[in-house]
């Protein structure tokens, strides 16, 4: 059995005190991942607000940003936090687009270049390596 990670106290703090973020996708970020948390804890929910304030605000890799060690260690985090979101990502896409994808799944807004993720053109982008 794995062991869960948890948020560091620190960034939990920072993120429950921040508010007021300005970009246009970070509610419905945290919805989304908030539909599809374990439990509505405060904890779960702060960890939301920073995951999405640094989808919103990072240039890098979702796990980059996050100052986590790997691409492994964050899809850990959201399997013990977000384990729907993370069931629902069945192909591996990498996190920020995954998001942003069902974001734009939700609105019927298509973003997508191809019909299918295997003949597209950008599948490197979505799916390859990250390292």
């Amino acid at each position: 059995m794995q062991q869960s990670l948890s948020p560091p106290s620190a960034v939990v703090a920072s993120s429950l005190a921040s508010s007021g973020h300005g970009w246009d996708e970070f509610e419905d970020l945290i919805a989304l991942l908030m539909a599809h948390a374990l439990d509505q804890h405060v904890n779960t929910y702060a960890l939301a607000r920073l995951i999405a304030g640094t989808c919103c605000s990072g240039a890098n890799h979702l796990w980059q940003d996050l100052k986590l060690s790997s691409r492994a260690e964050l899809s850990q985090l959201m399997r013990d936090y977000f384990p729907a979101l993370v069931a629902k990502n069945s192909s591996d896409m990498k996190w920020k687009k995954f998001f942003y994808r069902q974001l734009c799944e939700q609105e019927n807004v298509l973003i997508c270049k191809s019909p299918s993720c295997g003949v597209c053109v950008d599948y490197e982008l979505c799916f390859g390596p990250e390292e």
